[in-house]
């Protein structure tokens, strides 16, 4: 069978951007943005499921199949937030049988694209102790735990494939990488949040360790966000990709990650740093979305190349 369009690759990560995005809008107490972009992430991802199946299975690793099955993972995130519940566990399970056929499949990804296991695995990892903290499953943060650790482990063997040089003429999945640590930073956030009296979830070593594992994920989110905002400035890039939602997707998974972060230490000042970068991500949100309605008027390809199709 024939891979998925480009359009399926579009579909997916706008999924995936705009998903993220509501989990950030919702953390900073936006809940009416939060449910109209979880909305419209629906609607792609709805479209992102049924390209993709027609064109592949889901066997045959493909960015599209695998950014699909990660905006999965984070519209479940989404919707336990809402107080959809039941809707969130049948997305974790979904979720967790997808991502358990995706490791058996060989990883041949480079540069930017290496890191989508990552992705899924924290986004899995994201679901899983939200739920857990939602319904009060300690076995749900156990299991969470185990995913979260091997999401860091998936991001260190993306780490050699990756390519610094996409820094400067990247066409916006190179923002995978940032996406990545965000995610993997907010992970393990929310298994923090999701200790309380009623499950008792980690001792003292163990909540420090997490501690110090999801603030460390932090700084290095941060840290990736500014150079790679800085390589934007430094080296621009005009034509429009539909990779570039993938840079959307890691602004808005730094932004929640900033925001749980402050919320699972009560770091104030974070709190803050975490609605600007949020504002920040709503306005490459806008942008992006400007630009791919403009290409599209343009006739060209999700690509950026334009059709040669008679109009």
């Amino acid at each position: 069978m024939s891979g998925p369009s480009p359009f399926a690759t579009l579909w997916a990560m706008y999924a995936l951007a705009t998903g993220t995005l509501s989990v950030g809008l919702d953390s900073a107490g936006y809940e009416v943005l939060s449910r109209i972009t979880l909305l419209l992430a629906c609607g792609a991802w709805l479209v992102s499921v049924a390209d993709v199946l027609r064109r592949t299975t889901w066997r045959t690793e493909t960015p599209a199949a695998v950014t699909t099955l990660a905006a999965t993972a984070v519209l479940g995130t989404g919707f336990s937030a809402a107080g959809r519940q039941a809707l969130a566990e049948a997305l974790l399970a979904v979720s967790a049988l997808l991502w358990a056929t995706l490791l058996v499949v060989e990883d041949k990804e480079r540069g930017g694209p290496a890191f989508l296991r990552c992705v899924v695995t924290q986004g899995l990892a994201v679901l899983a102790a939200t739920l857990a903290a939602a319904v009060s499953a300690a076995w749900l943060a156990q299991a969470a735990l185990v995913v979260f650790w091997l999401g860091l482990l998936l991001c260190g063997l993306a780490l050699p494939r990756s390519d610094p040089r996409q820094m400067a003429r990247g066409a916006g999945d190179h923002w995978l990488a940032c996406g990545a640590l965000a995610v993997s930073a907010l992970a393990g956030a929310k298994l923090l949040s999701a200790d309380s009296a009623r499950l008792y979830l980690w001792n003292d070593e163990n909540r420090s360790v997490l501690r110090t594992t999801a603030v460390t994920l932090l700084v290095l989110t941060l840290t990736c966000c500014v150079a790679l905002l800085v390589a934007e400035l430094v080296w621009p890039r005009h034509r429009y990709d539909v990779r570039r939602w993938a840079t959307v997707f890691g602004a808005a998974a730094s932004a929640a990650a900033t925001l749980a972060v402050a919320a699972a230490l009560d770091v104030p000042w974070l709190d803050g740093l975490g609605e600007a970068l949020l504002w920040i991500a709503v306005a490459a949100w806008l942008g992006c979305a400007a630009w791919t309605v403009t290409s599209a008027r343009a006739g060209e390809e999700p690509g950026g190349v334009r059709s040669r199709a008679r109009r």
